[in-house]
C-alpha cells in the first residue's frame, strides 16, 4: 500500500485473549473511513499464541502487518512498529482498546488540527474513567506528579496507551529512545519537547481492564528508576537530534 495516511501500531505481549477481537473492531472501523490505513502488530516474547492468532487474521485483514520480535518490552515493540510503519500519522494503540476505537479520528486531521503529537488523556477536562480501582488511580497520579516534577511539566497523563505522532516527528524522536519498557513514552515525549515539538492532550473515555500485563509494585519501581535515567541522559547530552 502506497501513500498510507494512518498507521496503527499495536504492541502485543501475551494478548491472545484480547487481540483478535480488537483487530476485528479496528478493521471494521477503518473500513468505514475515507483515508488509507495499515495495522501493525508487533508481538514480542509472548508465551501464548498471540503471534499465531494475529498471523491467521492476515488472511481476513489485508492491511494487517504482523512482526515477531524476541526481545520483550512495550517500548521495544513500539519502536519496531514505528520503524516499519509508513503512515503520515502513526498511532500507538493498546491491544485491549480501553479507549473505544471510535475516538481515533480526534487525534489527527481533519477533526484535529495538524499537531506534531496528540496524546490521549484520562485527566484532561472532559475525560471520563470507568471502573478503575482507586488504588490504581492513586498510583498513577503519584507517578504523573513525578513525571511533571522531573521531566514534563504541564502534561497530566503521559501513560495512557494511545498516542499519535506525525511521521516527521517519529523520524527525529524514536531513534533517540533508549527505554524498552513501560516508560518509553515518557522518554519519547520528553525528547520531543526538547526538540521543540508541541504535545496536545485530548480527553477521552477510558475503560479499566483488570487483565493488564503491568505488575504494579515491580513495574512502578522500575518506572521510577527510568525517570531518573531519562533526566541523567538529558544531562549527559544523549538526546541531541540525529541528522
Amino acid at each position: 500500500m502506497k501513500n498510507v495516511y494512518l498507521s496503527i501500531i499495536i504492541p502485543a505481549y501475551n494478548e491472545a485473549t484480547r487481540l483478535p477481537a480488537s483487530l476485528e473492531k479496528i478493521h471494521a472501523f477503518l473500513q468505514g473511513q475515507s483515508y488509507t490505513a495499515e495495522i501493525v502488530v508487533v508481538e514480542n516474547g509472548s508465551s501464548d499464541d498471540t503471534l499465531e492468532l494475529a498471523q491467521a487474521l492476515q488472511v481476513k485483514i489485508d492491511n494487517l502487518i504482523v512482526i515477531h520480535e524476541e526481545q520483550r518490552g512495550k517500548g521495544w515493540a513500539v519502536r519496531r512498529g514505528m520503524q516499519v510503519s509508513r503512515g503520515q500519522y502513526r498511532f500507538i494503540c493498546d491491544a485491549d482498546l480501553s479507549m473505544p476505537i471510535e475516538e481515533l479520528p480526534r487525534f489527527f486531521p481533519p477533526l484535529s488540527e495538524d499537531m506534531p503529537i496528540t496524546i490521549a488523556s484520562r485527566e484532561a477536562c472532559g475525560a471520563v474513567r470507568y471502573d478503575e480501582p482507586q488504588y490504581r488511580h492513586i498510583i498513577g497520579r503519584v507517578f504523573n506528579w513525578m513525571v511533571r516534577l522531573l521531566l514534563l511539566p504541564g502534561l497530566q497523563d503521559t501513560q495512557c496507551g494511545f498516542k499519535c505522532f506525525r511521521a516527521d516527528v517519529v523520524e527525529k524522536v524514536f531513534p533517540l529512545v533508549t527505554i524498552s519498557g513501560w516508560t518509553f513514552d515518557v522518554e519519547a515525549l520528553f525528547i520531543a519537547r526538547r526538540l521543540g515539538y508541541t504535545i496536545k492532550e485530548i480527553p477521552i473515555p477510558w475503560y479499566y481492564n483488570s487483565h493488564s500485563n503491568i505488575r504494579v509494585l515491580r513495574d512502578s519501581l522500575q518506572m521510577g528508576s527510568d525517570l531518573l535515567k531519562i533526566r541523567w541522559n538529558a544531562i549527559t547530552g544523549k538526546y541531541h537530534a540525529k541528522n
